[in-house]
């Protein structure tokens, strides 16, 4: 734990990580609406929303999303995706929803009783957000909606996807829209990935939306995007760090008892190097994180800099963690869902999503070259 953190967070990280030891995957089998069910029973939802609408803080503090995405995700990846992906589709709500919006939907984000998705990426527009061509048109008292999304998580297990679609022209001309899973017109097709979670496509057929369903002004969902995933990118740094947390802790475990040469492989001086390496990353990428946390906790109300910087160091950091435990296990490390090569698939795709690696690249040498 780093100093900044206080000494509720500190608790609370006790008390997350009690929970999510009932978490721990078992065979390769994944049944989607049983770790929902499990996700939502471990009590932490309330930390997504205000006190306000049934939330556990006066506001949504995100090093305590953090101090919660770290301890999930050093159990089970796929748990840390459900719960973080309810933060995001959620969020736009909390942030330019209607009040009737947010009465009606926040209460039931904390109880769990509603699932959200966040339904922005599409076959080409991934990291350029305003490529997306999902749209939107007016009709009557309604809205119409026509498209496609594409790596969509908690899609097929979400009670309501929050949904990006351009209802003009440029990056002014996207709006933001509250569509209910069973809404006629919606589609979903199941995605298969290298790490195993809830994900898939969603088509958009006249998909018809009442006029209520729209969140913020239109327009203005570029932004609502964009600062929403400000909120959120810290806390993927989050969940690597528990990921690379979890490879070291297997590493050290593994080296002590593992026999070579007549000699524990903790004796090696190669081991022994590629241990402090990942302790030196894994230090490094909590703090980082926090930082950014940090901030954002301060007031601060733009945090694209502090969180670009975490988010890229602890990916890319955790993915040399977890590639060294599996290099320390040998041939067990690439033992089908052992610990280590269950990590090494669920790290990958961190670098990826809520801004590839490339793009907190870009994103933190304009700040700097502004």
């Amino acid at each position: 734990m780093s100093l900044l953190l206080t000494e509720a967070h500190r608790a609370l990280a006790v008390k997350v990580k009690a929970g999510a030891a009932k978490l721990e995957p078992h065979g390769p089998a994944m049944d989607y609406a049983t770790l929902t069910c499990k996700v939502a029973g471990l009590g932490f939802y309330p930390y997504l929303v205000p006190k306000a609408f049934g939330g556990a803080l006066d506001a949504v503090d995100v090093r305590s999303l953090c101090v919660i995405r770290e301890e999930i995700a050093a159990v089970n990846a796929a748990a840390d995706s459900v719960f973080a992906v309810q933060g995001l589709g959620s969020h736009p709500v909390l942030l330019a929803g209607s009040e009737e919006q947010k009465r009606e939907l926040l209460p039931k984000v904390a109880s769990g009783a509603a699932l959200f998705a966040f339904a922005l990426t599409e076959p080409e527009a991934g990291s350029d957000v305003a490529a997306l061509s999902t749209r939107a048109r007016a009709d009557g008292d309604g809205w119409v909606l026509d498209g496609r999304k594409r790596f969509i998580s908690n899609a097929g297990v979400a009670t309501h996807y929050t949904v990006f679609a351009r209802t003009g022209e440029g990056t002014k001309g996207i709006s933001a829209f509250l569509v209910p899973a069973k809404a006629p017109g919606m589609s979903f097709v199941k995605q298969e990935m290298t790490g195993d979670h809830p994900i898939g496509e969603l088509g958009f057929d006249g998909c018809r939306v009442p006029g209520s369903a729209r969140v913020g002004e239109l327009g203005a969902g570029m932004k609502l995007a964009l600062s929403t995933l400000d909120v959120f990118r810290s806390t993927v740094g989050a969940a690597a760090v528990g990921m690379a947390r979890r490879a070291l802790e297997e590493s050290i475990a593994y080296a002590k008892k593992r026999r070579q040469f007549g000699a524990p492989l903790a004796d090696l001086p190669a081991v022994q190097a590629m241990i402090a390496e990942s302790a030196v990353d894994l230090e490094a990428a909590r703090l980082l994180v926090h930082q950014a946390a940090a901030v954002k906790d301060s007031g601060q109300e733009r945090v694209t800099y502090e969180a670009a910087v975490g988010k890229l160091f602890a990916t890319e950091a955790a993915q040399r963690v977890i590639d060294r435990c599996v290099q320390i296990h040998g041939g067990n490390g690439v033992v089908k869902d052992s610990v280590p090569e269950r990590l090494y698939r669920d790290i990958r795709a961190l670098r990826i999503y809520e801004g590839a690696s490339e793009v907190q690249r870009l994103v933190i040498a304009r700040h700097l070259l502004k």
